[in-house]
């Protein structure tokens, strides 16, 4: 199973969307600050979660959500 994630920062007020295989590992992982990417936003809030089959559809959703019309859904689904 993959997983397509949401992070919410408290810090900047902004969206980190990433996939993984092992959503628990993955979330320790930020939340010990060993991401770069948001290693300097924590704390770091889990708001969305999907799953997926395959990797293709996962990195596939990732991408749709890193558009325009994907943040948009998003808003609308979590309302951020």
């Amino acid at each position: 199973m993959y997983y397509t994630y949401v992070l919410y920062s408290k810090i900047d007020q902004r969206l980190y969307i990433g996939f993984t295989d092992n959503l628990k590992q993955r979330l320790k992982m930020h939340i010990d600050g060993r991401v770069p990417a948001t290693r300097d936003r924590r704390p770091l809030i889990l708001v969305y979660v999907e799953g997926c089959l395959s990797k293709f559809k996962a990195l596939g959703r990732e991408k749709y959500f890193k558009t325009g019309f994907g943040r948009r859904y998003l808003k609308s689904r979590i309302g951020f």
